[in-house]
């Protein structure tokens, strides 16, 4: 299945700092009169400047969406693979039972937990990515530095310090984030991330309990394409099996295999969702079928969160 490639979702998002940021760099320059802890840098656009990581940000919306599926759902459920459940990545001898399935990739996704089928493990590949998130202006960055020291939580003296930090406070960066052969549940669960994001639910970087960290997370676009399809009379054709759905329709990766595949990996079955507003056209080169919806793209996230609540059986 996984070595095929049968639908994905873009999704471009503009972050901007609600409080200051500050993505640690990790390393001490020999500088005195830089400040002891620096923002990562990079070259971007013909110059030097401050930006977030694709890992950064990939990690924190997984420790979300696993806070999320641990809520809903449980901890750690290896014999009953359909119950929604999030593993331990740090745990490794978490994993042990999936040696049983050693060589046989369909059994290997089908019984990793659903968190690991989105964003990866030691044992199976992510569906998801995110790009570096550059700024969309460097003038308009504003960057201050900050004083701290670290209290002995003992005595209530200084520990460390004083040393300072750098912080962003204001400007925009622009990411995308990558999601390819999802199910809809999947693109349903990394709406509800980016839904608290946008709320301050959790942050980035450093010093979150601190206050820093919380970001406005602004969603300018998105985009789903079936590149196995071709559109004919306002209808999604899938080339080769002629199954043929609706023009305003999503339609997660289950819905594009035979009943005996789908069942090998676990997919749920019906996979498809209506949904309004989204411009249907051609891929490039004319082959393909692509949804953009820029305006209303929450559409598409109430539309993959119905399939959630689906997952949860708790749809109306």
């Amino acid at each position: 299945m996984h070595k095929r490639f049968v639908n994905q979702c873009t999704i471009e998002l503009t972050l901007s700092p609600s409080t200051p940021i500050l993505i640690k760099s990790g390393k001490e320059g020999a500088d005195p009169t830089k400040p002891d802890m620096e923002f990562v840098e990079t070259y971007h656009a013909g110059g030097k400047s401050i930006y977030l990581p694709g890992s950064s940000l990939k990690g924190a919306i997984r420790a979300h969406a696993e806070r999320i599926v641990r809520t809903v759902g449980s901890d750690r459920n290896p014999n009953n693979p359909s119950k929604l459940w999030s593993s331990n990545p740090l745990d490794r001898d978490s994993y042990d039972y999936l040696e049983a399935f050693q060589g046989k990739a369909p059994d290997i996704y089908k019984h990793s937990s659903f968190t690991d089928q989105l964003f990866g493990s030691t044992e199976i590949a992510s569906r998801l990515r995110i790009e570096d998130a550059y700024p969309v202006d460097r003038a308009k960055l504003r960057i201050e530095e900050r004083n701290g020291v670290a209290i002995d939580r003992v005595f209530g003296s200084v520990a460390v310090g004083p040393f300072n930090f750098q912080v962003c406070t204001a400007g925009e960066f622009r990411t995308k984030i990558h999601l390819k052969n999802f199910s809809l549940d999947q693109l349903g669960l990394i709406g509800l991330v980016l839904r608290d994001l946008n709320d301050g639910w959790f942050g980035l970087g450093f010093a979150k309990s601190r206050g820093l960290g919380i970001v406005e997370a602004k969603l300018e676009k998105a985009i789903v394409q079936y590149p196995g399809c071709i559109l004919q009379d306002d209808n999604i054709v899938q080339v080769g099996r002629e199954q043929t759905w609706n023009a305003n329709t999503l339609i997660g990766a289950g819905a594009f295999l035979e009943d005996g595949e789908r069942g090998n990996y676990g997919f749920p079955s019906n996979d498809i969702q209506p949904v309004s507003s989204g411009v249907a056209e051609k891929m490039a080169l004319g082959f393909g079928v692509q949804l953009t919806w820029q305006s209303e793209i929450n559409q598409v996230f109430e539309a993959a969160v119905k399939a959630w609540s689906v997952r949860l059986g708790v749809a109306a």
